[in-house]
């Protein structure tokens, strides 16, 4: 789960789950959580996601490239023919004005 809240108004804000599934079901994925200010929704979420796939392809030995953007390192996990799904599950929001509270959530749930 990743959490984030303010009561500053204006406040941009994200909560993100990143997840990288393996091609090989006997192997286990990987999940990572980010939260963050600043950030929009598609920056936040395509943070998680590398990182997720970044920590699964450490483990199946996929020396990741150089490249700054996510779209241009998820191409290159996917072709490797290794890590065959990432997504991630974003939420973000803006902060209103006086002093209410603004939660940002995002969860992974496992059902058998």
């Amino acid at each position: 789960m990743s959490r984030n809240e303010s009561n500053e108004p204006n406040r941009l804000m994200a909560a993100a789950i990143g997840m990288a599934e393996p091609a090989d079901k006997n192997q286990h994925g990987y999940i990572s959580e980010h939260h963050c200010f600043g950030q929009t929704e598609q920056t936040a979420g395509d943070y998680a996601e590398d990182l997720a796939a970044s920590m699964l392809s450490s483990i199946l030995g996929i020396e990741a490239p150089n490249a700054v953007e996510w779209k241009e390192k998820e191409q290159y996990f996917k072709i490797n023919g290794k890590i065959v799904k990432t997504y991630n599950c974003t939420q973000s929001s803006i902060g209103t004005k006086g002093d209410d509270w603004v939660t940002v959530i995002a969860a992974a749930v496992f059902v058998p």
